[in-house]
């Protein structure tokens, strides 16, 4: 007996990013098809992400083109591969950035697949979440409590996955954290920071009072401008804002033996700082990616808390403008384009 599937259309609404620096394009594509190990869903919600602006703005250069970007997706089921055995029509998944490892090469034996040689990327070498379907490989889909089943919840996807593994960074017994950038990812961590009594510190763009007045109510223990000093010092910070020159300025704000993290994909060129800021046991790293372990992990503590997102949200056909209010730092938490 043949499988019946969920009824879907034969063409979809999507904006496509044509050539870097030029807006994106709404066009009429035909809905795919899943291959064996795939899944075909019915986009509920997508976040807009400032990678989405590092992909078009160039400064992540070698994007598969024509794209649909988007990478912080929640979504339901509407046809499975061949071969999917883990995922049934119907369900709820949220599908994130890392999009595909090959599970052979030196670090994904190493258990680090977040830096995979053969890693495929949602919404930069797959098309992504600005369009009304997509398709997901099979084991990069995360089933989702049913409260996240609606726009507040998609950029748990990737600014609350960053932001978590951002977090794993950090020494465990660290009480006072700094978060620079207070945008989409720190206005989730800062709850669960605080969930687990943390004293958060937030730094913003030199008078940016209305995101320090956010920050403040989600919890903070002090807000100001990044150029100022903290009350006191930090156990650890985490960089979010995409700006080189915070991470001496985060490092002469740590105390001994703090670890300064930086959780974005791309950032402006660092500073030379002197190695006095550093020494003392004092750590840099960046963060990568994230690994499947990331988002099951961080998908089961969310709805605990619960995580909630302050979103701001366009149509699909307005993502252009959403990627604008996101550059000009005119959102107080995350842009979501909300598909009809």
């Amino acid at each position: 007996m043949q499988k019946k599937h969920q009824l879907y259309p034969s063409k979809m609404k999507a904006m496509v990013m044509e050539a870097p620096g030029q807006p994106l394009v709404l066009k009429n594509l035909d809905v795919p098809k899943p291959a064996a190990d795939q899944v075909l869903v019915k986009i509920i919600a997508c976040g807009v992400c400032r990678t989405d602006l590092h992909i078009m703005d160039g400064e992540l250069s070698r994007p598969k083109l024509p794209l649909v970007m988007g990478h912080e997706i929640i979504a339901r089921v509407v046809r499975t591969g061949t071969t999917v055995l883990n995922l049934r029509e119907g369900d709820l998944v949220g599908i994130p950035w890392l999009g595909y490892t090959c599970g052979k090469c030196r670090y994904c034996l190493k258990g680090m697949e977040n830096l995979c040689e053969n890693a495929q990327f949602t919404g930069y070498d797959i098309d992504g979440g600005y369009a009304e379907y997509t398709l997901a490989h099979q084991d990069y889909c995360f089933p989702l409590d049913p409260s996240y089943g609606n726009p507040t919840a998609a950029s748990l996807m990737c600014a609350g996955l960053i932001g978590y593994r951002s977090y794993k960074m950090i020494d465990k017994n660290a009480k006072r954290i700094g978060l620079y950038g207070f945008g989409a990812a720190a206005s989730l961590l800062i709850q669960l920071a605080n969930w687990q009594k943390k004293e958060i510190y937030a730094f913003t763009r030199d008078e940016d009072r209305k995101a320090q007045q956010f920050a403040l109510r989600l919890g903070a223990a002090w807000a100001g401008d990044s150029s100022q000093t903290p009350p006191k010092p930090m156990d650890a910070s985490i960089i979010f804002a995409p700006v080189g020159p915070l991470i001496p300025k985060a490092l002469q704000d740590v105390d001994k033996g703090g670890t300064v993290v930086c959780g974005g994909i791309h950032m402006s060129d660092i500073p030379s700082f002197p190695y006095d800021i550093l020494w003392e046991e004092r750590t840099l790293r960046s963060v990568a990616n994230l690994t499947r372990m990331d988002a099951t992990d961080y998908l089961a503590i969310a709805p605990k808390i619960p995580v909630k997102a302050n979103i701001t949200t366009f149509k699909l056909e307005e993502a252009n403008m959403a990627l604008e209010a996101l550059r000009n730092g005119k959102l107080e938490g995350a842009a979501v384009l909300v598909m009809d």
